[in-house]
């Protein structure tokens, strides 16, 4: 039997532009039928000043009503059981739309998609709960979307509410809720919730620092566990960290598919050119086997002068451990990167290639003296790569980093921080 979990032929999604499509709650309907006499009037009364016909701004509009759009356009591919894949492309290039169409959100106009599984869904932030009820009535309900029993949601409840930190607010209605504490629900409910599928589109990028690294490394563990996830994201060091492959969508055609840094380089390429480049040749065949290997222990140790145990000063320093456990390779680099909430990376760091026993623990440290970094908050990352280096992520881990300083300073205005010894000269 194949281990196919998505299989996708020859999708094509139309739009009429100017056209409103989509779906409407039980209130938007009713609200529509209180309303239809007023506009059946307004309708009449328009037609006896203008007369029947359309002319004018109302031909206008229905001529641009005319006009459609293609959001995709013969879109195939197929995803196995346990992948991680990522989708980029510029925005307006069709992939919300692609992980609507997945999650069965809207009809595709042409094609077909096959899904085998249970499918979790986060395409915006909310996605599948009600405004006017409770986070703890709106687990249950999301529970049942995907097919749940109510003993199995209640047997995951408190890890759900542990994992989004919301404790206190669990009986307040969600529309209440900020925009993160939102996301923070709607992540740890469909993470805990264990669909075969879960389809992700940029909506981790609402939360903090720390919720966002412990989202990331609950991915990690649903994916060692099987699951397929299916990511839309602009941040190339997510996608390149988390995804076995990549899809790269332009105007709504892919444009490439296969190892995921391969098709990022791709992606950067085209956006530095205009017309792209016709010569990316890239296809499923890119997608290098990863070496076993797995950190199983990461922490950034303070190293000089520290606030607290938690936050650093910009001269401060760091100590990195990372452990790990390495499969059928003799030689590693280790990575430490350096990044803001929004992925953009500040530094990268390689080690040497490091000779390693094999299906042993090898634990290396890395020491920054400075951090050279202005007030605020960070990620650092840690990863284990074989001889291609950043081709060939084998394993990563990430943390927080608090940098407490004067908030009076140049921040605003710049990315690091340093400092200079001034002497009057004449």
């Amino acid at each position: 039997m194949s281990n196919t979990v998505i299989k996708v032929e020859n999708l094509s999604k139309q739009y009429r532009i100017g056209a409103h499509e989509g779906y409407k709650t039980f209130r938007e309907t009713l609200v529509d039928v209180a309303k239809a006499p007023f506009r059946a009037f307004k309708k009449l009364n328009l037609q006896s000043h203008r007369g029947v016909g359309l002319s004018g701004p109302e031909a206008a509009i229905r001529n641009l009503q005319s006009e459609t759009i293609w959001a995709l356009k013969d879109v195939s591919f197929e995803v196995k059981q346990g992948e991680v894949v990522g989708i980029i492309g510029r925005n307006g290039a069709g992939k919300s739309t692609l992980l609507k169409i997945l999650a069965q959100i809207t009809e595709p106009t042409e094609g077909r998609i096959e899904l085998r599984g249970r499918v979790g869904s986060l395409l915006e932030v909310g996605t599948g709960f009600h405004p006017e009820l409770t986070g703890h009535e709106n687990i249950y309900l999301y529970g049942a979307i995907l097919g749940m029993d109510r003993w199995e949601v209640t047997r995951k409840f408190d890890e759900i509410v542990a994992f989004a930190e919301i404790e206190k607010f669990i009986d307040t209605p969600v529309k209440r809720y900020s925009s993160g504490m939102y996301m923070r629900l709607a992540f740890a409910v469909a993470a805990h919730m264990e669909p075969e599928i879960l389809l992700v589109d940029e909506v981790l990028a609402v939360g903090d620092a720390r919720f966002w690294s412990k989202s990331i490394r609950r991915m990690r563990e649903l994916n060692e566990l099987g699951m397929t996830i299916f990511l839309v994201s602009h941040n190339m060091w997510l996608i390149q960290t988390i995804s076995s492959r990549a899809i790269l969508l332009e105007n709504g055609h892919i444009r490439g598919q296969g190892g995921a840094l391969k098709v990022i380089e791709a992606y950067k390429r085209m956006t530095h050119d205009a017309n792209g480049s016709e010569e990316d040749n890239l296809t499923s065949t890119d997608i290098k086997s990863k070496p076993q290997a797995k950190i199983t222990l990461f922490e950034v140790l303070p190293e000089g002068n520290w606030a607290t145990e938690r936050k650093a000063f910009p001269d401060s320093g760091v100590r990195i451990v990372i452990s790990t456990k390495i499969g059928d390779i003799n030689q590693v680099k280790f990575l430490i990167r350096l990044t803001g909430l929004d992925g953009f990376a500040f530094y990268t760091i390689y080690s040497d290639m490091i000779s390693v026993p094999q299906n042993e623990e090898v634990k290396c440290e890395a020491v920054v003296p400075h951090l050279m970094l202005l007030p605020g908050e960070y990620l650092i990352w840690g990863a284990v790569c074989s001889e291609e280096g950043e081709a060939n992520i084998m394993s990563e881990e990430s943390a927080s980093l608090f940098v407490k300083g004067d908030e009076q300073g140049p921040k605003k205005y710049s990315l690091f921080w340093n400092q200079a010894f001034w002497r009057i000269l004449s």
